[in-house]
């Protein structure tokens, strides 16, 4: 080889080494891939522009039906939507509760429609290494609203924890302004100032309070749960320092030690654990708050048989038409609290991201696939089209003053907003059916939020101080695969111990001997499984 050639090819060598390791350390950074131009893109689409595509488009898409607001070809909303991007979306329509496992097998099988909405973040994680998604962080340079909402609030590093092993994430999420608490526990009001029993702000307060109750009714159990404990459990967690209930996740991380520590082995597990076994050892709380349907603890509560439950905002509406008939209306009062505060404090725990959308790979080889980013990026990142998915038509199903006050039309209703109204806005005309609305600013989310429910948000945010996001931990498909097989075992476990613990059937001085059993399940390689891919995502990261 000649002396020139050598040189040159060294120059290259050394050029493309670089490049390699530029790219490793890249990890937050997003590497746009060339989209072909579509004939029915928007030119210069930036923030603020409406979609509107040149020619006629369709597109197929995965449909979550709910029950209460089944799917209507001829809803309002889908008529607009053609109306303002001229797009008909055509669906596949699936019953919500049969949707998880319905998307797995279309996307298995190679079938799936090219937008699939209502994914929450670490279910796209099965099907990343068969290439059936799209890595949709190669694409957001065509999709500004989304960018713009991510810098407007600061949401780079709640993206940063969907990232998968090769630094890239699989799933468009629904992204908040803020942490948007909604359960908490609702409290029979009048009960509790009759008897001059304060309004409860910490976990040991209220079994101060449920102490109270007994004694005064002794034939009432005050306390009797709904969704097996599982949401109860999910909003006190943090105030112990752990997670539990719908928000178990089988790692938590430990910012002293900088690493992951199995969450049901935590001894701040046990702690939450102990508290509500020592509720139902006083008969403080009903045991088959664990075990009963939702119906058997709301009837109880209703009828004044309880005196606590958990709720949500639409559950509390729920509740009081339910009381108006059992109790009769002016006989009774509740209250959703703040989510009392624990030893870890008064925390808000929780992430500012939601359900959001996978997109088929397939998708990138349609023509039109530039505008297919253009238009979900509109429908569903734009201020423009949140609004519209959440509120409908202006001067049709509500109406907006000078000051930006939103309300709805007087024959329509929503979460109780308009009790005269005769229509629904999500079952009669297809809005805020969860699908396509969800997040956004903190003004938008709060915008059909009743008094009080504004009250409980302004409450919960003036004095709870919100968790910092753990950092992510991408794992690669073999230790996914390895992982997966090592936590279903060991979150089963930890499940079946936390009933019995909080019932009592276990003593809780079997702890020890509790996690023995989930080390021989193999906690331990879980968690040097979680750790060893979060040190290799620090180093690729810098972080």
């Amino acid at each position: 080889m000649k002396k020139g050639y050598k040189k040159l090819f060294m120059l290259v060598a050394i050029i493309s080494i670089l490049g390699s390791l530029l790219a490793a350390c890249s990890g937050s950074k997003e590497t746009s891939k060339e989209v072909p131009k579509s004939k029915a893109a928007v030119d210069d689409y930036k923030v603020g522009s409406t979609f509107k595509a040149k020619e006629p488009l369709t597109f197929s898409f995965l449909y979550s039906d709910h029950p209460n607001y089944p799917y209507k070809k001829d809803w309002l909303l889908f008529e607009e939507i053609k109306k303002r991007t001229n797009v008909s979306l055509e669906p596949t329509i699936v019953p919500m509760s049969d949707y998880e496992q319905k998307r797995s097998l279309l996307i298995s099988s190679g079938d799936a429609p090219f937008i699939l909405p209502k994914t929450y973040p670490g279910q796209e994680a099965a099907f990343v290494s068969s290439g059936a998604i799209l890595p949709v962080s190669e694409y957001v340079d065509k999709m500004p609203h989304f960018k713009d909402f991510v810098e407007k609030y600061d949401l780079q590093a709640d993206l940063d924890t969907l990232r998968q092993e090769d630094g890239k994430y699989y799933v468009l999420p629904g992204m908040h302004e803020k942490i948007w608490p909604d359960y908490s526990l609702a409290i029979r009001s009048d009960i509790f100032e009759k008897n001059n029993i304060a309004v409860p702000t910490t976990w040991a307060e209220l079994q101060d309070s449920l102490r109270k109750l007994k004694e005064i009714y002794p034939d009432i159990i005050p306390y009797s749960d709904r969704w097996q404990l599982k949401s109860t459990l999910n909003f006190a967690a943090g105030g112990f320092g752990t997670k539990a209930g719908w928000g178990y996740n089988g790692v938590t991380f430990d910012a002293k030690k900088d690493k992951f520590v199995y969450t049901g082995a935590m001894n701040q597990y046990k702690e939450m654990v102990t508290y509500f076994n020592g509720l139902v050892k006083e008969g403080l709380l009903d045991k088959e708050s664990l075990t009963q349907d939702d119906q058997q603890a709301i009837q109880k509560f209703v009828s004044g048989k309880s005196f606590v439950i958990a709720t949500n905002g639409q559950e509390l509406i729920s509740m009081r038409k339910s009381m108006d008939e059992t109790l009769g209306k002016g006989n009774y009062s509740i209250t959703k609290i703040m989510v009392p505060g624990g030893p870890a404090g008064q925390v808000l725990a929780g992430t500012r991201l939601e359900n959001g959308m996978m997109i088929s790979s397939k998708a990138k080889e349609d023509p039109n696939f530039e505008a297919m980013l253009q238009f979900i990026d509109w429908l569903w990142y734009s201020p423009e089209a949140k609004e519209f998915t959440k509120w409908g038509v202006e001067g049709v199903t509500y109406t907006k003053d000078a000051s930006g006050k939103r309300t709805l039309t007087s024959d329509v209703n929503y979460v109780g907003l308009n009790p005269a109204g005769t229509k629904m806005l999500n079952a009669d005309y297809g809005f805020s059916g969860g699908v396509f609305s969800y997040g956004g600013p903190t003004e938008l989310v709060h915008s059909m939020f009743n008094e009080e429910e504004l009250a409980f948000q302004k409450t919960m945010a003036e004095t709870k101080k919100p968790v910092k996001a753990e950092p992510p931990y991408p794992l690669s498909s073999i230790d996914r695969e390895q992982a997966t097989l090592l936590s279903t075992p060991l979150k089963d476990h930890t499940d079946q111990d936390t009933l019995q613990f909080i019932l009592g059937t276990r003593p809780l001085s079997e702890w020890d001997k509790h996690v023995e059993e989930l080390k021989a399940k193999g906690m331990d390689k879980y968690v040097d499984i979680v750790n060893k891919s979060y040190e290799a995502y620090k180093k690729k990261t810098n972080k």
